[in-house]
């Protein structure tokens, strides 16, 4: 019989959950040192909750129980539990059985099951945790069933099972219910897990949002400093709930500052703490952190500074500040936070140290870094722009971007979600969920630190090889619009708040300067819109003749969007009135109002006032008196355009993740104005690219199903199998010519062969094998595919003409072993490109595709799509590139049978999505003709598969 001592303890199964109410817990193998927890969450478990258990009264578990529930092998017999403050709330437990349902050892593959959860914790989803973590570890021990015996009147444990999503069977026998399933995942398991997922980090991101009542720990006994600021701010918002001061150094007899209750410590509240905002030196952090853990707050905002942004000791510093707070099931924004920021009316929250509080709006605001983030509240406020929500990360110790996406998507108060970002903890996720969120709201991404491929100071990450333009397109094919500056990032976000979606890319331009006008035209060409002629009202017009010149425009049916042109009126006397631009913004709102459903812009320089009057419903917005979010009359519905589209339902079963409510309509008459034509211009672009995005994804892509005739998938995994071995070298293989060819034809893929030439009797004799005319070619690394350096010869007629071609081969670039030439028949002529696909560690598959040469490796002019890619996918991915004309025909060219190109792009993208063994594939040449194409080179590595964090049990980053 094996022993706990023959198996090293598994701490690869420990993991940090969030649970349905958005705390913390987490989940470990359990261990023989647990004996007095385990007795301990017994005794605290209900008699009917032991009886489920159990199937008979248990009151007490003996000694026996005792050992065996803390002995594991960690193989035929495993038990998990989570915890909370280091205390056990509930345990899960496996034992292997065979098909009589008697103890075994591997190779039986099913195993029984049972729950326990502590009635304290039951309804927060700490069962359907266990239910993932426990059925990822039987997988890795080769279990493939669960049994359970569940009596009937346990309702909530058969709930479990039930919506878990795996493959079951039930059926009622001696009086209880049992349960059978198979573990492996399905799409409908999966779909319920990222449901429960996205519940509950929303949830643990609402809770930090919408606190009752926060802390400030480290208020300064003076004025100034963090702590006071933050107090003084909360004060100012209006915050709705109760706010206390915290300082250890308070003297005893002290009972109030700024008119708010005062402590020495948490602990010496009385009422519950929701949130604590922590502003006192990294080193009194661990026990502010213990004394808000030991009163049960619920989440913590660490402004202090001093962790992985200062050095090693301060990562480690930071990864214990993490680990102790989830212990106690809270978690953290920082630290390094410049603090969080909620302007909805019921709670009107400002933890932060922001000095301009924002006005009440439709963006949500995310930012890693907080001296952007000062710059962006500055930026917005002076634009007249409101906020939803404001998260200042830091250094994201817990929280990130992921977690603020999982709140927008379903919040109804957020309309536009913007990001910067300077690094990605986790991309595969982060494009999920951009894509999801994006499907209903525009989600517009700065990140910095794009091109040193390494994260800013206290960021740690993995780090992912990917280039920076790829990290762009993939965010593009996710729906995600990627500026380029923190500028770009509040031109497009003011549009998009305020402004509905173009249905396309038509523009109207007018203006009172012809000179101003001509510039936004160039802009939209530059932009790839479809301007019209711009239309010059002169300098003499007049506020109504805008207000014609605008309604004219957003009555044509040929308009999708307009931008306006305005200079200062200049009067008889050679003057400006200032009156002139509250007069010009008040009849744009009006005719916008007006003539509703189509975005506005407004390019204006030096108007005094202008931009505040076209702000000024967004300015008024604020206050007590507002119940909702101020819309379009509904006399005048929007532009179909700006109505999302109706997202894919979700699987049938009682876990999917609800639909979100659809955000409301833009601000009624708000019109974002623009120092310069170029800044709007480009606003409105990103809006066009998003819409078509939008509405082209409401109708997602498919993989066609006559793919499958041509594809062998056991086959390729068993070639795979045996090409790697039973010891694989982590580094990867790469595979010979015969063995690619014949993995690749396993897909459908055929590769013209090759014949080597050492010799110009090698080459006539592999010639006459594959017939004339024929090309000859190295297979140097440093001259494969340069036939601009000589090393390739092509149509090569007869014996003659390929024996001079290997003699000047040899005798110019290098001996036959150093070439290594080899000789291919000719493919039908066409244009030459190339196909890749690689796995990055970070971001999963990635599909490349190019024009071979020049274009891809000096211009860069490649197009990348995630795996698995759909039809649609690989059609954009196609005409993508900027060099796509070469394929359509360009200049009478005859045009190239893209539909095989879309049909190999589509199998190469099957192939790696099937077998993540293969880290990398190079077709190149791919040469597509009038009819049909030909490969004739191609490269295959294979390595062992990366691990899919995104495809196991839910759990959080340990950085």
């Amino acid at each position: 019989m094996e022993t706990p001592s023959d198996h090293a303890y598994p701490d690869h199964w420990e993991a940090d959950v969030v649970l349905r109410d958005g705390g913390t817990a987490r989940i470990r193998p359990i261990t023989t040192a647990d004996a007095e927890r385990l007795v301990s969450f017994y005794e605290q478990v209900s008699d009917e909750s032991k009886y489920y258990r159990f199937f008979a009264p248990y009151p007490r578990l003996s000694d026996r129980d005792v050992h065996r529930f803390t002995h594991h092998d960690y193989v035929d017999r495993v038990g998990l539990a989570v915890t909370v403050g280091g205390e056990f709330i509930a345990t899960v437990r496996y034992d292997r059985i065979d098909e009589r349902g008697l103890p075994a050892t591997a190779p039986a593959d099913e195993a029984e099951v049972a729950f326990l959860v502590q009635d304290a914790h039951q309804g927060r989803g700490v069962a359907s945790a266990l239910l993932e973590h426990i059925a990822a570890v039987a997988r890795e021990r080769g279990i493939r069933r669960f049994a359970a015996e569940v009596l009937p009147a346990n309702n909530k444990m058969i709930k479990v099972f039930r919506d878990a999503g795996y493959t079951q069977k039930r059926s009622f026998e001696d009086g209880s219910v049992r349960l059978t399933l198979d573990l492996e995942p399905t799409a409908e398991s999966l779909a319920v897990q990222r449901g429960r997922e996205q519940r509950a980090e929303a949830h643990s991101v609402q809770r930090l949002l919408t606190p009752g009542s926060v802390a400030v720990v480290g208020t300064g006994r003076v004025p100034g400093g963090v702590g006071r600021t933050v107090l003084r701010n909360l004060l100012g918002a209006g915050f709705t709930g109760r706010v206390y001061a915290v300082n250890h150094a308070f003297a005893g007899d002290l009972r109030a500052l700024d008119g708010v209750p005062a402590f020495r410590s948490v602990a010496a509240i009385g009422d519950p703490v929701d949130l604590a905002v922590l502003a006192v030196p990294a080193r009194q952090v661990p026990e502010a952190v213990a004394d808000c853990g030991r009163h049960g707050v619920r989440g913590l905002v660490v402004l202090s500074a001093g962790y992985a942004e200062s050095g090693p000791e301060g990562l480690e510093r930071q990864r214990e500040l993490v680990r102790q707070a989830r212990s106690y099931g809270m978690r953290i924004i920082g630290p390094n936070a410049f603090g969080i920021i909620n302007t909805a009316e019921a709670v009107r929250l400002n933890a932060s140290l922001s000095p301009e509080p924002p006005d009440r709006g439709r963006i949500g605001l995310f930012t890693q870094s907080g001296a952007i983030g000062i710059a962006l509240l500055s930026g917005l406020y002076r634009r007249g722009a409101g906020l939803s929500s404001f998260i200042s990360a830091g250094n994201r110790a817990d929280v990130s971007g992921n977690d603020i996406l999982q709140y927008w998507y379903e919040d109804p108060d957020t309309d536009v979600a913007l990001l910067y970002l300077e690094s990605i903890g986790n991309p595969r996720k982060f494009t999920r969920l951009a894509r999801r969120t994006a499907a209903l709201k525009p989600v517009v991404v700065v990140k910095g630190a794009r091109h040193s491929g390494s994260a800013p100071p206290g960021h740690a990450v993995p780090v992912t090889r990917i280039p920076d333009a790829t990290v762009s397109a993939l965010l593009r094919q996710a729906g995600v619009i990627r500026v380029d500056t923190v500028t770009e990032l509040v031109d497009a976000g003011l549009l998009l708040a305020s402004q509905p979606l173009p249905a396309g890319p038509r523009v109207a331009i007018l203006g009172n300067s012809e000179s101003l006008g001509l510039l936004t035209y160039d802009a939209c060409l530059t932009e790839g819109l479809r301007p019209s002629p711009p239309r010059d009202l002169t300098t003499a017009a007049t506020p109504e003749d805008f207000r014609a010149a605008l309604t004219l425009a957003l009555s044509d049916p040929a308009v999708d969007a307009v931008v306006v042109t305005a200079i200062p009126h200049v009067g008889e006397t050679g003057t400006t009135d200032p009156a002139d631009g509250g007069a010009l913004g008040t009849v744009l709102r009006e005719t916008v109002t007006s003539v509703p459903g189509k975005p506005v812009a407004v390019v204006h320089v030096e108007i005094e006032g202008l931009a505040e009057a076209l702000a000024v419903v967004e300015r008024s917005a604020r206050g007590p008196a507002e119940s909702a979010p101020a819309s379009a009359p509904p006399s005048a519905p929007p532009h179909p355009a700006s109505a999302p589209p109706a997202p894919a339902a979700p699987p049938a079963h009682a876990a999917a993740p609800a639909e979100p409510p659809a955000p409301a309509p833009a601000a009624s008459g708000r019109i974002p104005a623009y120092p310069a034509a170029e800044r709007a211009v480009r606003a409105l672009a990103e809006a066009v690219r998003y819409a078509q995005w939008r509405r082209q994804s409401a109708e997602p892509g498919k993989v066609p199903e006559y793919l499958d005739d041509a594809i062998d998938e056991s086959a390729a995994a068993a070639l795979i199998a045996r090409l790697l071995g039973d010891a694989p070298d982590p580094h990867g293989v790469p595979l010979g010519a015969a063995d690619t060819r014949e993995l690749l034809g396993l897909y459908g893929i055929p590769v013209r062969p090759t014949l080597p030439a050492p010799g110009p009797d090698d080459a006539v004799a592999a010639a006459n094998r594959l017939g004339y005319p024929v090309a000859l070619k190295t297979t140097a690394p440093h001259l494969r595919h340069r036939s601009d350096l000589g090393g390739v010869r092509l149509d090569l007629a007869d014996e003659a003409q390929l024996r001079l071609a290997h003699r000047e081969l040899t005798e110019s670039l290098g001996g036959p072993a150093e070439l290594r030439p080899v000789v291919q028949a000719m493919a039908p002529r066409g244009v030459d490109t190339v196909v890749r696909a690689a796995i990055d560690a970070a971001a999963g598959a990635v599909l490349s595709f190019g024009l071979a040469g020049a274009p891809s490796e000096l211009l860069g002019d490649l197009a990348h799509r995630l795996v698995p890619a759909t039809d649609r996918d690989v059609a954009e991915q196609i005409r993508s590139i900027r060099s796509a004309p070469l394929l359509f025909g360009w200049r009478g060219s005859t045009p190239v049978d893209t539909p095989a190109l879309e049909e190999l792009l589509l199998r190469v993208s099957r192939l790696v999505d099937d077998h993540p063994e293969i880290v990398s594939v190079t077709l190149e040449p791919v040469v597509v003709a009038t009819r049909g194409l030909t490969v004739l080179g191609a490269n295959v590595r294979l390595a062992p598969p990366p691990a899919r964090d995104d495809l196991g049990p839910r759990s959080l980053p340990s950085y």
